[in-house]
């Protein structure tokens, strides 16, 4: 009997590790850039599932590989929001985000602290996503290193 409890022990304890490793993994927030959305500190819930990723939209969070631009360390993972997908335009006039010239609702966003900000107009080259942090004033994103590669992507976050 004993030898059959540690046999199912250690399936569970391999579906546990399967589990995290392919499917869902727990990540910590470490910067500021997706406040108040996520705040730093907190834990969020990544899914890794590659059928899902396949799918990726406008509005979801996603984690990737940033960059390595001299900016950020050296190949940083990167917690952010897709406003746009390939073929979209993107522009930021006076703080407010347009999406194929439309203006993108955005209630997480503090449109006081980035008054004043322009940038765009761009389009999203093929296979690739426009990714914007909700706390613009403090977030290095698409503005500064363009348009990533959907391929960077490590997952969604779940729950949001």
């Amino acid at each position: 009997m004993p030898g059959r409890t540690l046999a199912v022990a250690a399936v569970c304890l391999g579906g546990l590790l399967a589990l995290r490793l392919w499917v869902v993994e727990p990540i910590t927030v470490s910067s500021t850039s997706m406040e108040p959305t996520v705040p730093a500190g907190s834990i969020v819930f990544l899914n890794k599932a590659g059928h899902q990723l396949a799918g990726v939209r406008p509005g979801q969070l996603v984690v990737f590989t940033g960059p390595d631009d001299g900016e950020m360390p050296n190949q940083a993972v990167l917690l952010k929001r897709v406003v746009a997908a390939e073929g979209q335009t993107v522009a930021i006039r006076d703080g407010v985000l347009y999406v194929d010239g439309a203006e993108a609702r955005e209630p997480y966003v503090n449109r006081r602290t980035i008054d004043g900000v322009y940038f765009g107009t761009v389009t999203v080259p093929p296979g690739q996503l426009f990714v914007l942090g909700d706390n613009r004033e403090s977030s290095v994103d698409s503005r500064d290193f363009g348009p990533i590669p959907a391929a960077a992507i490590h997952g969604t976050v779940l729950g949001q």
